[in-house]
Formats: structure tokens, sequence, C-alpha cells
């Protein structure tokens, strides 16, 4: 059976990580994230690790070939798990994605790409990223939501529940700062969709808008037909 490689294109705050740890601590997934993979690589200070560190360093983007270099090694060794893995945090550009197709074709036949596209008004964003905070331990970087009545909150305030580290909230998860990242997100967003539609891949729209546990019931039924899978 092949495997499946699940790509989710929603802006920040939308719920794609969320669903992500549902899916790996529920239904046994692999998640990449390049930006614990791009900590992991520093911190080893391999090869790719250091290109990476000097890029920010320097002030400058990672390029796209880093950035795929650096997924392409990851999926030489998660391929061979016979498990359903998800991409996130890429491709996040046009070439990223040219590139994630190439491998796909020429290197990791067995996994099957399948596209999903978190549907959200732009103001929820707005208001969930700006209730959000983020465990200061790099390692765990568990998020959590301050919004009333958030099923998210933290048990002990501004206390990770896991491994009781100190919240803190991203310099750009203010109201000014999302209006302006979510202006460049849709620009980025409409020119991946239509690159995966011309490519022939079907994107699937979930509508992102609804607790996190009724997204998961959601997207549930989508994924168990396309990856032939148990998710009981």
């Amino acid at each position: 059976m092949s495997n499946c490689a699940i790509i989710f294109i929603g802006p920040p705050g939308s719920g794609k990580g969320t669903l992500s740890n549902l899916c790996v601590n529920t239904l046994g997934w692999e998640q990449l994230s390049t930006g614990n993979l791009c900590r992991k690589h520093i911190s080893e200070r391999t090869s790719i690790g250091q290109q990476i560190d000097f890029a920010i360093k320097s002030g400058k983007l990672i390029s796209d070939r880093l950035m795929t270099d650096m997924v392409d090694e990851w999926l030489a060794i998660e391929s061979l798990l016979n498990k359903t893995l998800i991409l996130d945090g890429y491709p996040r550009t046009i070439p990223q994605a040219q590139a994630l197709d190439e491998l796909l074709k020429t290197k990791y036949t067995s996994l099957k790409l399948h596209i999903f596209r978190f549907v959200i008004p732009d103001e929820c964003v707005i208001s969930r990223l700006s209730s959000r905070y983020i465990c200061s331990n790099n390692k765990c970087q568990a998020v959590y939501s301050l919004a009333e009545g958030s099923k998210l909150a933290p048990k002990q305030s501004m206390i990770c529940d896991v491994c009781n580290s100190p919240l803190y909230q991203r310099k750009d998860d203010t109201q000014e700062a999302i209006h302006d990242r979510m202006i460049v997100y849709h620009m980025h967003e409409q020119e991946l969709i239509s690159f995966y539609r011309n490519a022939g891949y079907e994107v699937i729209e979930v509508d992102a808008n609804r607790p996190h546990q009724e997204v998961f019931e959601s997207f549930k039924q989508f994924i168990t037909p396309i990856c032939k899978i148990s998710t009981q």
C-alpha cells in the first residue's frame, strides 16, 4: 500500500498545528515541522544547520534550496516507516512546491500527495492569534489560547501543561502585525493552490472555523478512504 503525504494549506492560527498534533497523537502519523527541524539542525551543528544559522544571523531568508535539502533528508528516513506524513510549514513558495513535486515523482514514488486547505475568515484568525501563547521551551513549543472559554487554555496561568515552562506571546501576534501577515499569506496561498490545481492535484477544503475536535472528526472522514487507513 502506498504511503500518504499530507499538506495543510492555511493561515497561521487556522488550526493546522493543532490538527497535526491530533493526527500524530491519535493516528500515529509523523509530522514534519520545518521550524523544529531547523532548530534541531542548528543545535546539532549539521552542515545544513550551520548554513541555516549563518542565513539567520546574516538577516537573510533561508533559501528554497536549503529548505528542500532539509526536507529531502527528513523524507529519506521517514518515508521508510510506512506512516502517513504531515508536511507542516513546507512548501511555502512555488519553487519549494516544484522541488517537492519533483522529489515525489522521482525519489519518493511510494508517497501519494494530498492537499487540504483550511478555510477560515481573517477576523477569526486575528482573534485566535492575538490570544495565542507559546511555551518558551524550544523543545516543547506547545500552543495555548487565552481566549475566554477556550479549551486550549493552560491549566495554570501562563505555565505550560507539558513541561511547566513559562508561556509567552510572539511579537508578530499583535493585531497590526497579524493583519500585515495575512496580506502576504493570501498572496502566497493563491499561488500554491493554483500550482497544485494546475499540476492535477485535488485541493480539499476544510471548514476550520469550528472547534478543533469537530475539524478533526471531519478531517478523518475525508482521509479514511483516501489513505485507506483505520482511524479507530
